[in-house]
């Protein structure tokens, strides 16, 4: 990916240089031209196409903004009810991410459900521990929202 980054802004340069004007705007359109570039030229790249990348990336980031203001207003919701009734418990999910940076993303992202904390992953890295608020409401949303991480987290990682 770094690759066709690096020489998608080597075209941008050249075609500014090429069109003998150095604004801005000819940068963009010459790097529009090294996207078409190198589209037509992906199959000679090991790895996919940047943009594709770049497009799974964006796309677990939006996930993790929805999240994120999910978990805030459960969270707030959880603070500002009068009563206070939680049922905690410790559960466990099973997982098919495989090395550190896919466990720790999952792992971060699960600790955005309300409610929910990873206590402990197992050696093989295949299972991980958590503690639950509300038992039966954490379990159930932490595996609905696991299943959405693994699929974005793969896009992103395994490409």
């Amino acid at each position: 990916m770094p690759v066709q980054v690096l020489l998608n802004i080597v075209i941008a340069y050249l075609w500014m240089f090429l069109k003998d004007d150095m604004s801005v705007l000819n940068f963009i359109s010459g790097y529009i031209v090294g996207l078409f570039i190198l589209l037509c030229i992906r199959r000679f790249f090991k790895k996919p196409f940047y943009v594709f990348t770049l497009a799974a990336v964006g796309k677990l980031f939006i996930i993790f903004i929805h999240e994120l203001i999910t978990s805030s207003m459960m969270v707030m919701k959880h603070v500002l009810r009068p009563k206070v009734d939680v049922k905690p418990g410790i559960f466990k999910v099973e997982t098919d991410l495989e090395g550190d940076l896919e466990i720790t993303l999952l792992s971060l992202l699960i600790c955005l459900t309300p409610g929910s904390v990873v206590m402990d992953i197992t050696p093989d890295a295949k299972t991980l521990y958590i503690h639950g608020l509300n038992m039966p409401e954490s379990k159930e949303s932490v595996i609905k929202s696991k299943s959405v991480f693994e699929k974005a987290i793969k896009d992103v990682t395994r490409k």
